[in-house]
């Protein structure tokens, strides 16, 4: 059974579960034992694209079908409208932990391997970083960064919600999971769309770049103001994989964006290995992390 707030697989929602995405993401880059998963913006500059071919041919039907929905649909034109229509903010103001809450009505009875809310995936993250001694922004970051799945209880389809992250209205890289996909998707047929920067101006920094639309995106947006530019980067990139973790789009990276993707690379492990089926205590753990979201925002933030 699938709990209120989701939807049976369909055209627009071929996944189970949302977190049938992070899964296969997961078994794309596994944890490499002995070694820190993520180490530069360029990690695995050996990888053959064999081996990329390889991983599309084992891959889920609906997570190929997920991935050729998100690839045929991501157009410059929709990005234009999505942000239109959720970064003017103007949905009734909440707190940060009615946010949370709100988000934990996003459950998926049917996955048989979990049976953690969304509040608990967030808290393992948190908890992971904060065990590592890491500043208690960083801390915040983990506990937020999956807040903006909140899209799909607003009714947006999973393809405009999960998924790698990639630019649009330039070239697509080929290191795009599914980059095949591609073709179906109109902007393909623009040839301004299709040269090595497209719209963009090498180096013009990825601040300027149109980003396919996402959970990344809107809570990045969200919560932008409070919190410092490390923690910024990364909720607003933790799902480029085409950028740290396959090293591409580097050409349109200013100064800046090289110098704090070292804090999505930090981030990036705890967001991929640190999911297991032994729940926080969320009761315990709430006065601490009710602290902690004081200490960076107001009582109530625009959604």
């Amino acid at each position: 059974m699938i709990t209120p707030g989701k939807t049976s697989p369909d055209e627009n929602n071929p996944l189970e579960s949302i977190e049938e995405w992070e899964e296969d993401v997961l078994r794309r880059y596994p944890e490499t034992e002995g070694q820190a998963p993520t180490k530069s913006v360029f990690t695995d500059p050996n990888k053959k694209q064999e081996e990329f071919r390889d991983y599309a041919s084992t891959t889920r039907d609906s997570v190929r079908e997920f991935y050729r929905l998100n690839h045929k649909y991501q157009t410059v034109d929709f990005v234009k409208q999505k942000r239109e229509q959720y970064l003017s903010l103007q949905k009734p103001k909440k707190s940060i932990w009615s946010a949370l809450e709100y988000l934990n009505t996003l459950v998926d009875d049917s996955d048989p391997d979990t049976d953690l809310s969304q509040i608990d995936h967030l808290m393992q993250t948190a908890e992971a970083i904060r065990a590592d001694g890491h500043p208690r922004w960083f801390v915040l970051a983990g506990l937020l960064h999956d807040v903006g799945k909140v899209l799909c209880l607003y009714g947006e389809p999973q393809w405009a919600v999960v998924g790698d992250t990639f630019p649009v209205g330039c070239a697509y890289s080929d290191k795009i999971v599914f980059a095949e996909f591609f073709a179906d998707n109109p902007d393909s047929l623009v040839p301004e769309y299709q040269t090595k920067c497209g719209i963009y101006a090498e180096g013009c920094g990825f601040d300027n770049v149109l980003m396919s639309w996402g959970h990344d995106e809107y809570i990045y947006h969200a919560t932008k103001d409070y919190l410092p530019l490390e923690a910024q980067y990364m909720l607003r990139y933790h799902s480029f994989y085409p950028a740290h973790r396959e090293g591409e789009y580097t050409h349109l990276m200013d100064d800046q964006d090289r110098e704090y993707f070292r804090w999505v690379n930090e981030f990036n492990p705890y967001d991929l290995y640190t999911k297991s089926s032994e729940p926080p205590n969320a009761k315990e753990l709430r006065p601490y992390y009710e602290d902690l979201i004081a200490e960076f925002f107001p009582a109530e933030v625009a959604w």
